[in-house]
This record gives structure tokens, C-alpha cells and sequence, in this order.
């Protein structure tokens, strides 16, 4: 691996804060961020950070455990702050010492800052915009992650460049990762250089060797470009769907078609609004799983985010990281020797 010294200056603060030689975060996919790539991910110098879920507290804890099994290395944990379990899940990653919690989906509870505070462990939040990151701070959260709707999975409407330019000006003592559609070293060398303490990465690892994803999973990122992965579309106002991007198949689009079969048996009559909307979000349970672990890319739920463009083979996870860093150290090498 050759030196970074450019890359090394701008991510000190991110490298410090996570304890890793890159201060290169995996994005939490449920199903796929699990102990073998989590691991993979924080061997290679990177920082993994296992997905919850929907997991129960036993199931993590065991989760944890085997993790710790695979690497001596940090990593971290992923919590929903809409799971119903939330504080028992904390009170396991407390019980496990975990150094990293990262809370997503939504504001975080504040007993959940104080339960996480009081173990000791520094805590990550996504601010999707200025106004809440700088609430985040104030709350206690430790870091932010500013993820623009370039990503996969569940999505907001801004896109990291526009994040990027309205947060990392305005909070330069802040510890931060930029995350959404990142997949090339020189949008890494971009970020730091504007700021970011750091970058994570979540569809660029989908397909990685070590990753327990279906081999008809990777073979669809693989063939995918930007334009695959597409944000679901709420057909009726009346029937609210959360933005999630994902590669387009036969399920995305039979999803249009309920959405407006709902819709209209709603307009007639035939069913109550909170049926209504329960059919709309029932329609995709379970459809991340088959897509994974049973390889079910026509009618499972392929999360992905617009960089699987750059997603050309299936590659260990320590060569995608050596490429990304050494990408990123060329691009700032050449932007300082032009200057």
C-alpha cells in the first residue's frame, strides 16, 4: 500500500474518531452487513458497522459476538430509532462495550443519546440538513453522517452535493461523513478537501467477495448503471411511501400497479384508509431478504444507490478500499501540484 499523505491530513480527525487507519465508514445494509463483511471491512483498515435491523436483542448480541470472533478491530452498530426494542438494543451494545453506535431512521429519542452516552460510546446521526445537524450536535451526537439522496435504501430529497455545501462550511469543527453515491477515490479527495472528515460507502461493499449476498444479487449490481437505480414513486398522496432507491425490476414496477389498485378501490369505497395504507407497506415485507439471501432479483427489493455504476466485479473488500484510498491520494496529489 503506498503512503496517503494528502488523504491522511484531511481525515485525521475521521481517522481518529473511528480508529482506523481510513476514514472510510461501510453504509449499514440490512441482510448483507453482517459479521463476514462487517469484519472484512475493519481487517482491511475501513470501519464496518453491522446493520440491526430488525434484529431482537439476542439476536444482536450473538451478532456482536461473532463479529468480535473475525476481527480485533473497530466497528460499529447500526440501530433503527423506530425499532420498538430500541433501549433493550442499546442496553445490549452497552453490555457489549461497543465503542460505535450509529442511529438512523429517523430524530434519535433523547433517552436514547443518554442511554448511549452513559456507556461511553460515541454516537453517529444522520442530519439531513443544516438546522438538525447543528440540533444533533447540541443533543450530544458525537459525529454526523450527511447522506444525500444519491444513496440506497431509504433516501431524503437532497443530494450530497447540495449537503455538502450547506454543512461543512457551517460546521468545520464537526466531525463528519459525507455519504451517497460515493464510488471513486476522487469524489472522496472532493469531499475532504471540502471539509469531510471522513466518507461512507455502502453499495461499493454489496458485491465485495466477502459480502453473504446471493450471487444473482451481485451479478445485479454488477450489470447496473445509475440509471437502474431509481427512487420509488408515491403514486397517491393520500397513501404516503418513503422514498427508498433501488435497482428497477418486475417488482418495482408491479408496485405502481398496487399502488393504484389501492388507490382506487380507497376512491370507491372498499376499503378504510388505515387498510389502505397497511396494503401499501406490506407490499415489500420480506423483499429485501429474498433479494440477498435467496437471490430473488425479479421480485425482491435490490437496494442499491446510484454509484453501482461503479460496481464492475466481484472484489475482495481490502482491494476495493487500496483503490479507493490511492484514487483519492492521486486526485489530491495532482490538485496540489497544480496549484
Amino acid at each position: 500500500m503506498s503512503p496517503t499523505p494528502h488523504l491522511d491530513l484531511l481525515t485525521a480527525k475521521g481517522r481518529a474518531f473511528l480508529g482506523t487507519r481510513h476514514a472510510i465508514m461501510a453504509g449499514a445494509m440490512t441482510w448483507v452487513s453482517e459479521r463476514h463483511l462487517v469484519s472484512a471491512i475493519s481487517n482491511a483498515g475501513g470501519f464496518g458497522v453491522l446493520a440491526c435491523g430488525g434484529m431482537p436483542p439476542a439476536l444482536l448480541a450473538a451478532e456482536i459476538e461473532a463479529t468480535r470472533t473475525l476481527t480485533t478491530r473497530p466497528f460499529g452498530v447500526n440501530l433503527i430509532t423506530l425499532h420498538p426494542q430500541l433501549l433493550d438494543l442499546i442496553a445490549v451494545c452497552a453490555e457489549a462495550r461497543v465503542s460505535h453506535v450509529v442511529l438512523a431512521g429517523g430524530l434519535p429519542p433523547g433517552a436514547a443519546i443518554e442511554a448511549i452516552k452513559a456507556f461511553g460510546a460515541k454516537l453517529l446521526c444522520f442530519a439531513p440538513g443544516l438546522p438538525i445537524a447543528k440540533k444533533l450536535l447540541r443533543s450530544g451526537v458525537d459525529a454526523l453522517v450527511i447522506e444525500g439522496s444519491e444513496a440506497g435504501g431509504h433516501i431524503g430529497p437532497v443530494s450530497l452535493a447540495v449537503l455538502a455545501q450547506e454543512i461543512l462550511p457551517a460546521l468545520p469543527d464537526a466531525t463528519i461523513f459525507a455519504a451517497g453515491g460515493i464510488g471513486h477515490g476522487s469524489a472522496i479527495a472532493a469531499l475532504t478537501d471540502m471539509g469531510a472528515s471522513g466518507v461512507q460507502l455502502g453499495t461499493r461493499f454489496a458485491a465485495a467477495s466477502e459480502s453473504i449476498a446471493h450471487p444473482q444479487f451481485k451479478r445485479a449490481f454488477i450489470r447496473g448503471n445509475a440509471r437502474d437505480a431509481v427512487a420509488s414513486v408515491q403514486y397517491d398522496p393520500r397513501l404516503p411511501v418513503i422514498p427508498v432507491r433501488a435497482l428497477k425490476n418486475a417488482g418495482t414496477e408491479a408496485f405502481m400497479a398496487k399502488q393504484r389498485e389501492v388507490s382506487e378501490k380507497l376512491s370507491a369505497g372498499l376499503v378504510e384508509p388505515a387498510m389502505a395504507q397497511l396494503e401499501i407497506e406490506h407490499y415489500w415485507a420480506g423483499a429485501l431478504r429474498r433479494a440477498v439471501l435467496d437471490g430473488d432479483i425479479e421480485t425482491g427489493s435490490l437496494m442499491a444507490g446510484q454509484s453501482v455504476g461503479m460496481v464492475t466485479a466481484e472484489e475482495p473488500v481490502a482491494t476495493i478500499i487500496d483503490r479507493l484510498v490511492a484514487e483519492a491520494e492521486s486526485a489530491l496529489s495532482s490538485r496540489r501540484a497544480a496549484a
